[in-house]
């Protein structure tokens, strides 16, 4: 899955969950449940993995930013608990993916290999999926984590 999907679950989960260090243990496991889905993949090479990989990974950073910014515009009663639940809750979900990126630039794997194997061996991926599995998806996150930021942030 799109890392910019597991950083819009991790919203929903942090906005959902209201609670920090749960909201990113949460976010951590959805990222496993999440790629055991059909989703988009199976890269025809190197280069197009890595041309969607920095177009998704600067997408999901600025989902970040922009989730992050809607939370801080909340009342400010309980805005604080709130949106370090999201961020921890995006950060989670996003976590276990940061092993591409560390093994390209750094050439350093981050998890064990066993993480890696069950990782990779979870993948549901085809190469027909973007719209009807991917786009589908970040529109139900970032709907849902809007709504829900905006109901929490109401009742703080």
């Amino acid at each position: 899955m799109l890392v910019t999907n597991h950083v819009l679950s991790g919203a929903v989960i942090g906005a959902a969950v209201r609670r920090p260090l749960p909201a990113f243990a949460i976010g951590v496991a959805s990222h496993f449940a999440l790629d055991s889905l059909p989703h988009w993949g199976e890269w025809e090479s190197e280069s197009h993995f890595l041309r969607v990989a920095v177009a998704d990974g600067l997408t999901g950073l600025a989902a970040m930013g922009i989730v992050t910014r809607a939370v801080l515009r909340t009342p400010a009663a309980g805005r604080t608990k709130l949106a370090a639940s999201v961020v921890l809750g995006m950060a989670g979900a996003a976590l276990p993916d940061l092993d591409k990126p560390a093994h390209i630039i750094f050439k350093r794997k981050l998890w064990p290999d066993a993480v890696n194997r069950f990782h990779s061996r979870i993948q549901d991926e085809a190469p027909h999926r973007f719209v009807s599995h991917e786009l589908v998806a970040a529109t139900g996150f970032a709907l849902s984590a809007a709504a829900l930021i905006k109901r929490r942030g109401a009742r703080a």
